[in-house]
């Protein structure tokens, strides 16, 4: 038996698999800010608090240990920690908030293929964070949630989520 599909069949839509990640504390409450545009989606979530599950249940939740750059050993745990979720997640579209764990995710995201979304914190007035710059190189987009942070870094500004 031949697996052959004709033209004319129509195809099951697979619903999209999104990843959104971000770190604590504010990060973490911008991204669920963001919750209605996940509608949908089958969506998943990364942070680095276990606390956090509550809020999203019935979600899945993966936790990853929080870093970032002056703590170069935990960034390589969070690093594998991600993959891992990655992995087992297989998204096709990554989002975050921030920051370095957010940054990290996009960046093995891309190495797997999937679209990519960084959304700078709100608390950034007059720059981009270091992994909102970081994450230019890599993202499929970055939102700054200033028009003049935005302006001056190259990054798109399409409103605040807050």
């Amino acid at each position: 038996m031949s697996s052959f599909t004709p033209a004319n069949t129509p195809r099951t839509k697979t619903t999209r698999r999104v990843l959104a990640v971000a770190s604590g504390g504010g990060h973490w409450v911008q991204l669920l800010r963001l919750r209605p545009a996940f509608a949908g989606a089958e969506i998943h979530y990364a942070t680095v608090d276990a606390g956090a599950r509550s809020t999203v249940a019935p979600a899945p939740v993966y936790v990853y240990p929080d870093a970032n750059k002056d703590t170069k050993l935990r960034l390589i745990a969070s690093t594998l920690a991600l993959a891992v979720i990655m992995l087992r997640v297989r998204p096709h579209v990554v989002i975050s908030t921030g920051a370095a764990g957010g940054y990290l995710a996009i960046r093995l995201a891309r190495l797997m293929g999937a679209r990519t979304v960084f959304i700078d914190s709100i608390a950034n007035t007059r720059q981009l964070s270091v992994s909102g710059r970081l994450a230019q190189k890599a993202a499929d987009l970055v939102l700054s949630q200033w028009p003049t942070v935005a302006a001056a870094s190259g990054a798109q500004y399409r409103g605040a989520v807050l």
